[in-house]
């Protein structure tokens, strides 16, 4: 937004990036990011601009157009934004739990809901402009209700599909570009396999759907990356005059893409921290992000025994992981819990909540360096969407409990 101010939204090619006071260009991993806040609450000048060339940047241009049409303090502003950044996000979630609700009841859809008041990291992300973390979720919400309402597939409900995961996929990599793609992309087939089994739809059907969410996901992220690749052509001085000009900056693009595709995932060459990742095994990875915090009590308490604040009050991810098995198993195999239940329901439920636990593996597994490196961030993928799923079925598991529980006492008396 300090860039845009001074020298209009679409200079660098609207690209993020690093501002400088001189003319000097900053360094990544220099943590120059407080410059950037006083530039811009300041109105200070900037120097050297270090663009940022993994992702388009549609959440910069979105924020530096509204601070041109808002004529307001940047402080005054800047928080605005941020509300309105929390909203986004409050609001794709509120779908979310109104979706279980429509589906599977309000007792389901109080656990869900639950289960995002309770989520630390939906807190530490819910209002980041530049994380907007509200994208993630639109091409889930989307197959949601679009399935909801029809589950047809003739050529005109086809396009439709098609076209809304395309609407919806791009307006997701345009605002976080590629940043938990694959946990996206099975996110959004989640719905698919609860519509699946509740409706006992046969296998061609999920097929279909599965290909033309993939393609139209397929073509959006396609899309983002030849825009991507003009934006990087563009800064790096690339002249409309000349062709051999325009191929070589927008292969430097398709280069650089290539580059941070390898940086990270499993790339066995180079140094830094990425390189040093890549030599942490996936088990040790994966334990560390088992056995992070979804909900730390002793952050709120004063709590000096350590048993208690370290190893029972931390809610631990694998303790969420554990819990939803316990309420797959005895929802599906106590037999006195059997009346109580609609079969098919339970069972879309169970089997959906246990796919979505493939889209944050996913992302631990095929991007093992990222997720080595940023254990400061990347446990937000839990809850994409499976600890949502998750405390959902816990949520029904309780309310078949108590209504078993009613049963036998009305029987007895």
């Amino acid at each position: 937004m300090a860039k845009s101010r001074q020298d209009s939204i679409f200079s660098a090619s609207g690209l993020l990036g690093l501002v400088s006071p001189d003319e000097k260009p900053r360094l990544w991993f220099d943590s120059p990011f407080e410059f950037g806040y006083e530039a811009y609450l300041q109105e200070h000048s900037i120097g050297a601009y270090t663009p940022y060339l993994s992702q388009v940047g549609g959440q910069g241009m979105f924020f530096a157009f509204l601070d041109t049409t808002v004529p307001l303090s940047p402080s005054i502003k800047l928080t605005l934004f941020h509300i309105l950044t929390a909203l986004l996000t409050a609001l794709i979630l509120t779908l979310v739990v109104l979706w279980f609700y429509h589906e599977c009841g309000l007792f389901v859809a109080i656990f869900a809901l639950v289960s995002m008041v309770f989520a630390q990291w939906l807190v530490v992300f819910g209002r980041n402009l530049f994380w907007s973390l509200w994208a993630f979720y639109v091409p889930m919400v989307v197959v949601m209700y679009f399935l909801r309402q029809d589950q047809t597939l003739t050529k005109q409900h086809a396009i439709r599909f098609t076209s809304l995961v395309l609407t919806g996929f791009f307006l997701k990599v345009l605002f976080t570009g590629y940043e938990y793609i694959t946990t996206t992309v099975i996110m959004m087939v989640v719905p698919l396999i609860f519509y699946y089994v509740l409706d006992e739809r046969g296998l061609r059907w999920l097929f279909r759907y599965t290909l033309l969410a993939g393609f139209a996901s397929g073509l959006a992220i396609f899309l983002s990356m030849v825009i991507l690749c003009l934006q990087i052509a563009s800064v790096q001085g690339m002249s409309l005059d000349g062709s051999h000009h325009i191929q070589r900056g927008f292969l430097s693009g398709v280069n650089h893409l290539l580059f941070a595709l390898e940086r990270r995932t499993y790339a066995k060459t180079g140094g830094g921290p990425e390189y040093s990742a890549s030599l942490t095994s996936l088990i040790q990875m994966l334990w560390i992000y088992l056995k992070g915090s979804f909900f730390d009590i002793p952050n709120y308490f004063n709590i000096q025994n350590p048993l208690l604040a370290k190893a029972l009050l931390k809610v631990r991810y694998c303790y969420v992981i554990f819990v939803s098995f316990v309420a797959s198993w005895l929802l599906l195999y106590r037999k006195s819990w059997a009346a109580c239940i609609n079969g098919r329901y339970t069972r879309a439920l169970v089997v959906s909540t246990w796919f979505s636990l493939l889209a944050p593996l996913s992302w631990f597994i095929i991007f093992k360096q990222h997720s080595a490196v940023h254990t400061h961030m990347n446990f937000i993928v839990w809850q994409m969407p499976f600890t949502i799923f998750g405390f959902a079925l816990c949520g029904l598991a309780v309310s078949v409990f108590f209504t078993s529980r009613f049963r036998q006492t009305i029987r007895h008396t």
